[in-house]
């Protein structure tokens, strides 16, 4: 069997925990059987194993291999649709319900930092940069909006105070939020397997799930192994495949690439991101940067609808930071890389059933560091017959992307295009 390693990328370089877990050779029984070992597979697991479970996490390469040990590392709050649109798809009764969860993500990241004493950098506060005067206006909604559903640690920032904390002068203004921060996101899940093991949870790494039995009790196969479970909870996200044909029909995989410079120097560091908060911009197809724990730039941005990396990852990013910080033109880029999320239509995560013992939770839509962690507890609240908020996510529709699976890719391609002629035109 070959085996599936990390990418190649400042997070897998800087892992705390070099640990290969086996993979699966045997047959097992379990209550619960994850399928996937990212942020969703783990928050399940460890809000599980805390609840006395007996679970069985299998992944097909890494801990961390996909999205949750590749992304930004930002703790940004609320989902990738907000609530003003929630309320008008859904109504207000369900954005309420929706919206009293819409922080709660990063306090539990916060809570499993704390509670079993992950290193993974944290660091608080983020900031949301309007890029015109347009997109200032629309902050200053946003800030309406949030506070509306419980957020009191928002501030608006003038041009002259962006200017103080971001060493740019592509913002015209911006939106900082306490509640927000930045984390380094693999050993985040790194962090998070060593608690569910400690705990009695076992994680099998290279263990691919290649047929799921559905049955009373469902029987999990891989290549060279079996786990029998009460439950079973597919975690899978970009990385799934086709394994369950009717969760791949309403999403699309979406690449992202991000780099990361040689270490700065404190002082360019600082003259950088003047409080270590973490940025994304307004654009549709956002840009987004933050500093890592020994003083490196990561810089991402840009989607691949349908997934996948452009050949040249540094030059393709590097010319992004450039433009917002010309001052690091001669900077080395130590890092390139990309991975794929999981885009769903309404851009809200899907959560659903099939029949009575196989739980799903996928389709993040770039927001996934918090809303995972969210999806595990609900997970676990589901289990244990408190299924109420779990449901106020599976009642929500799942659609199709228009053109189906054949033309979801250019269809959403062209929206994009669309929408980000409007952010260079500024209209």
């Amino acid at each position: 069997m070959t085996r599936v390693e990390h990418t190649t990328s400042y997070y897998a370089a800087s892992a705390n925990d070099k640990v290969e877990r086996p993979a699966l050779q045997e047959n097992l029984s379990a209550d619960v059987v994850v399928i996937g070992a990212g942020y969703t597979g783990l928050s399940s697991a460890l809000h599980l194993v805390e609840k006395g479970f007996n679970v069985v996490v299998l992944e097909g390469a890494r801990i961390g291999y996909g999205a949750s040990g590749r992304n930004g590392g930002q703790i940004v709050n609320s989902y990738s649709r907000d609530m003003d649109v929630l309320e008008q798809k859904y109504g207000v009764d369900t954005a309420r319900t929706l919206g009293a969860m819409a922080f709660e993500g990063g306090d539990i990241i916060r809570e499993r930092i704390a509670k079993y004493d992950i290193d993974c950098d944290l660091k608080q506060g983020g900031i949301f940069a309007a890029i015109t005067p347009k997109q200032f206006d629309g902050l200053k909604e946003h800030k309406a909006l949030w506070e509306r559903y419980g957020n009191d640690q928002l501030r608006l920032l003038d041009k002259n105070e962006i200017s103080d904390e971001i060493g740019s002068e592509r913002y015209s203004g911006g939106l900082l939020d306490m509640r927000s921060g930045h984390i380094h996101p693999l050993n985040l899940a790194l962090g998070e397997a060593r608690a569910i093991e400690s705990l009695g949870g076992k994680i099998f790494e290279q263990s691919k799930v290649v047929k799921v039995e559905k049955g009373d009790k469902v029987k999990v196969h891989t290549d060279q192994g079996m786990v029998e479970a009460n439950y079973v909870v597919v975690a899978g996200n970009a990385y799934l495949g086709d394994l369950i044909p009717q969760l791949a029909a309403k999403s699309m995989p979406c690449g992202t690439q991000m780099v990361a410079t040689e270490p700065l120097g404190e002082d360019l560091a600082k003259s950088l991101i003047t409080n270590d908060y973490c940025v994304e911009d307004c654009n549709y197809l956002l840009d987004y940067f933050r500093l890592t724990g020994d003083n490196r730039l990561i810089y991402g941005g840009g989607v691949n609808y349908g997934g996948g990396d452009p050949a040249d990852i540094k030059s393709f990013i590097g010319k992004k930071l450039v433009e917002t910080f010309p001052q690091l033109k001669d900077v080395k880029l130590e890092f390139g890389w990309g991975g794929d999320f999981l885009l769903t239509m309404s851009r809200m995560p899907q959560f659903g059933r099939i029949g009575d013992n196989i739980y799903y939770m996928q389709g993040y839509s770039g927001h996934g560091v918090c809303s995972t962690h969210l999806a595990g507890k609900l997970l676990s609240e589901a289990l244990t017959e408190q299924a109420e908020r779990f449901d106020a996510f599976a009642q929500l529709p799942h659609l199709p992307f228009p053109g189906g699976h054949l033309l979801r890719v250019p269809f959403t391609a062209m929206g994009a295009w669309f929408y980000a002629l409007r952010d260079r035109l500024g209209i």
